[in-house]
Formats: C-alpha cells, sequence, structure tokens
C-alpha cells in the first residue's frame, strides 16, 4: 500500500530515503530539497515551491535527522530556504512527523497544534543498525590518519554501548589489540566475555599512554587535561559522541595532540545504507500507527 510522504530538509540520508521511497510507489512531495539533484528526474517526486503545499498533499512528514541544528529552524543543507521550527510546526496541524534527534521544546510546540512526532534516533531498531556504518567509519578514519596498520595496534574504546560492542568487534577481526573501558562491573564481565581486555573508566591515567588509537563513545567528558597528559603524542584521538563529546577538545589542541570528532557518521559513509535503514523504521513506525499489513 503506497503513502504520500512530506519530505522537508534533511542531509544526503535524507534525499536517498525520498529516492528509496519514491522507486517503491510511494508519492514523495519535498520543500528544501532544491538543490537535490538526483530526485529531479524521480518518478513520483514533486518538487514544491510552498511548504503548505508540500504538507497538505501528504500523509506523513519526514523531516532532517538531526531536526535542528540552532534551535530555530530545521536543518536544510540542500536548500538556500530557511525553515524555522515554528512554521513548520504551524503547517503540520495534525499530521505525523517522523524526524531525528528532537528537542524538548519542538514536542511543546507539537501539543499547540495536535501533532504526533516520533524521534526515529530514538527507535532501537534503527540505533542498532546505525552503529555499524558509525562502527566502520570510526576503523576508516583510523586507517587513513594513521601511519601504521590496524593490525597488532594497541587500540582503547571508551564506552561499551550499542557502538562500543560493535565497533571492539570490528577491530578485534582486524587483529587490533583492543581494550573496552567501561564503569559498571557488568559491563567490564561482558567485555572480557567478548574476549577484548576491560578497564575501569575510573582507572585510566598513566594506562592511557599504551594506546595507539583511542576512540570514544561516550557523550560527557572522560578525557578531560588531566588524563590527556597520559596520551602519547603521536596516538590518534577520535571521538564519535555528541556535543560535548568525550574529549576535551581544547586541551587536545592544546598539547597538539591529533584529535576527529567525527559526528553523523552513518550518513557521510554510507548514505544508501542508512537510508534503507530509516526507510525499514519509517515502514515500522507506520505499521504500528495505522496497523497496516
Amino acid at each position: 500500500m503506497s503513502t504520500n510522504f512530506a519530505i522537508i530538509g534533511g542531509d544526503l540520508r535524507i534525499i536517498k530515503l525520498a529516492n528509496i521511497l519514491a522507486k517503491e510507489g510511494n508519492k514523495v512531495y519535498t520543500y528544501g530539497l532544491e538543490k537535490a539533484e538526483e530526485l529531479k528526474n524521480c518518478e513520483n517526486v514533486t518538487f514544491c515551491d510552498k511548504l503548505s503545499q508540500t504538507v497538505k498533499q501528504s500523509e506523513v512528514v519526514i523531516g532532517p535527522i538531526p531536526f535542528s541544528s540552532n534551535g530555530k529552524e530545521i536543518n536544510t543543507p540542500f536548500s538556500d530556504q530557511v525553515i524555522s521550527i515554528r512554521e513548520l510546526m504551524h503547517e503540520l496541524n495534525a499530521k505525523i512527523l517522523i524526524a531525528g534527534t528532537i528537542t524538548p521544546d519542538v514536542y511543546d510546540l507539537a501539543n499547540d497544534e495536535y501533532i504526533e512526532i516520533i524521534d526515529i534516533m530514538k527507535r532501537e531498531e534503527l540505533a542498532v543498525l546505525n552503529t555499524i556504518s558509525t562502527a566502520e567509519g570510526a576503523i576508516e578514519i583510523a586507517i587513513s590518519n594513521t601511519n601504521k596498520i590496524i593490525h597488532g595496534s594497541k587500540v582503547l574504546i571508551l564506552g561499551f554501548g550499542r557502538i562500543g560492542k560493535v565497533l571492539a568487534r570490528k577491530m578485534a577481526g582486524l587483529s587490533a589489540r583492543v581494550t573496552c573501558a567501561a564503569r559498571k562491573d557488568e559491563d567490564l564481565a561482558w567485555i572480557r566475555a567478548y574476549g577484548h581486555n576491560a578497564t575501569n573508566i575510573n582507572a585510566l591515567g598513566e594506562n592511557l599512554s599504551e594506546y595507539d588509537i583511542i576512540i570514544n563513545t561516550v557523550p560527557h567528558i572522560i578525557l578531560d587535561k588531566e588524563k590527556l597528559e597520559y596520551v602519547k603524542d603521536e596516538a590518534l584521538l577520535i571521538d564519535l559522541a555528541s556535543n560535548p563529546g568525550g574529549i576535551d577538545k581544547k586541551v587536545a589542541k592544546e598539547k597538539n595532540l591529533k584529535l576527529i570528532w567525527a559526528l553523523a557518521l552513518p550518513g557521510k559513509v554510507a548514505p544508501v545504507t542508512t537510508a534503507e535503514f530509516i526507510k525499514d523504521t519509517v515502514y515500522n513506525i507506520l505499521k504500528e500507527i495505522y496497523k497496516k499489513d
């Protein structure tokens, strides 16, 4: 059963998603994507001149991932349009909005307009699948930014959540000597069960000097000024966590350490695969809402 989608703003992942949805027979109405050249000859894709026109013709509205960078306008990297969150909320009266990383104040606006909002990044199936491309992207960065092979390198992964688990396994598959750092005794036990070395995050200090590559997955500062003093000059630091990250960037810069803050890797590394993951998740959401077969 086909659906009429409005796709408003978004990055390359959303463009790929629009393409996939259209090829599967859905009607796709876009706004804030006029620079998306690959959609211009796609059957079932319509570029709209007005936001109201785009929303009116749709059953479901898909917004950017992340939804906004400044809390005022939605993200539109493929457009010169400036679309305020308030303007979009007003047009979405009684519609379903699916987007990513939505802040609480957006939900407050939605309550005034009777909009059902679903933050797709809180869906477990998408979060799990996204760890694959995040882990592969981190490995690509590590290979491109070191003068040693991964095989035999001493790698420290901070955090043993979804990304930490997948990344540790893939790094071990490349014969890296992997250590994972966590706080909970349960996590430390699982790290050992998976065959990796384990260390408590609270015990990090002089042992940091052992590692060639340190990858953070924890979204709060772990490597502060005191701990960064122990990191060797030639080490590569990769921070995968959202703001403020887990590595003090100012101190790392002052020490001239090589730090790469790698955000939103799924969309950069594998936009087509990520779009497929998003599409499957959107379909799951619609099945739950409409009880579609």
